[in-house]
């Protein structure tokens, strides 16, 4: 039952103590606060890494070319290792576990596109239709590259955003041609790219159409997969599978290293991943150890006033105070404190939390720092908690004093 008198008196207690109130509740609002500031901030530094790998797929496995690096079967050191149409089709048929796959013929520096008498410079790609997949390329109208498109080696063009504003302004674009370097492209689709404005200036078109009219014969520079679901370790073992089927294929030592290239796109996220999560258990810790430096500030402090108030407690118990009472008495005072200086720190926390969102842009390795209102409300229980764990040892050594005793206290 709520006592009003009882709560009266914790207040008067607390105003006399004005120096000792303000110190304790400084120590716990601190604690909290920094608690939760340096988990928005982590959770920021993990948004930012997961930023830095929204263009590609992360279960995505990229083959480079290299340069010989080892002696092998009379080849020298040094050769030039070319990719074609065979590697692509022979990865695709014999390694298990390749869910999307794309290879590229690189079209060098950019192309000046023109449509009626608009004219301007684009990054061209060339690619298999899986590449959607690979770049997460979300289509806006129209359709993207297919295999018909392969395989009839079709002058069909998929346009980013950024093309479409600069060469079509408000007119509808998919049906129209457009000059690529004196070819004409159909245009079949527009895309979006999670990559943002840069990605949205390139333009798609089949990988056979490239080969043919720009002089790539069966000429792969880059090939590219998904591997599903696959976890760190069945994924290593793809990229292992097909550097020794690329190895077989031209010749190069399965132990040269430099000859061919897998970038494992879930390798390094992973990695990433874990130097984040370092860092946010350090930042948790300290933030522990700071709350846990508060806690003992507060059965300090109590132990200081349970002292302090020595004698009045044993004018209590000579009054017929219950130990209950005085227990009661003196946690009442520890969980207000703790309480309400733990709440200030939470709300100071999360408004710190979101002006620096607000006053700084996200950057690429940090953005949208934010804090999960659950781990914050458990963070300020658990102080409360611990400020009543910290008041109660005070509280019991309070209850325990014979009423002479406390009398006889100086």
């Amino acid at each position: 039952m709520f006592d009003v008198d009882k709560w009266q008196e914790i207040l008067s207690v607390m105003r006399r103590n004005k120096l000792r109130t303000l110190l304790t509740a400084l120590t716990v609002a601190w604690g909290i606060f920094l608690l939760v500031l340096l988990v928005g901030f982590g959770n920021g530094l993990q948004n930012g890494i997961i930023y830095t790998f929204r263009d590609d797929a992360i279960n995505s496995l990229w083959i480079y070319r290299g340069k010989s690096s080892l002696p092998y079967k009379g080849m020298p050191v040094g050769r030039q290792i070319q990719f074609n149409n065979e590697d692509y089709d022979r990865i695709r048929e014999t390694i298990d576990g390749v869910e999307h796959m794309t290879s590229r013929f690189y079209l060098y520096g950019e192309f000046t596109i023109s449509y009626k008498n608009k004219h301007s410079s684009f990054d061209v790609r060339s690619c298999h239709p899986d590449h959607l997949h690979l770049e997460n390329t979300l289509m806006v109208s129209g359709r993207y590259l297919n295999d018909i498109d392969i395989k009839a080696k079709r002058k069909v063009a998929v346009v980013g955003t950024k093309v479409v504003a600069m060469l079509f302004g408000d007119e509808n674009p998919l049906g129209k041609y457009i000059n690529v370097n004196g070819i004409m492209y159909k245009v079949v689709g527009v895309f979006r790219d999670e990559g943002g404005p840069g990605e949205e200036r390139k333009i798609y078109i089949p990988i056979s159409t490239a080969q043919q009219a720009y002089g790539g014969g069966t000429k792969v520079h880059q090939i590219m997969m998904t591997v599903g679901d696959a976890d760190l370790a069945t994924s290593q073992a793809i990229g292992e599978q097909i550097r020794l089927l690329l190895a077989e294929q031209h010749n190069f030592s399965p132990n040269d290293r430099r000859a061919v290239f897998v970038r494992n796109n879930l390798e390094s996220f992973q990695r990433w991943n874990s130097i984040i999560d370092g860092v946010a258990l350090f930042l948790q810790i300290i933030a522990m150890l700071t709350i846990f430096a508060g806690i003992i500030s507060i059965s300090n402090i109590m132990l200081i006033t349970v002292k302090e108030r020595t004698k009045e407690i044993g004018v209590r118990k000579a009054m017929g105070a219950t130990p209950w009472s005085i227990v009661s008495m003196v946690l009442q005072e520890s969980i207000v404190i703790t309480a309400l200086s733990g709440y200030i720190g939470m709300v100071a926390g999360v408004a710190a939390v979101e002006l620096f969102k607000n006053l700084f842009p996200a950057g690429d390795y940090f953005r949208n720092p934010y804090v999960d209102l659950e781990i914050a409300v458990i963070a300020t229980l658990l102080m409360v908690s611990a400020g009543a764990l910290a008041g109660l040892f005070p509280a019991i050594r309070a209850a325990s004093i014979k009423p002479i005793e406390a009398l006889r206290t100086d």
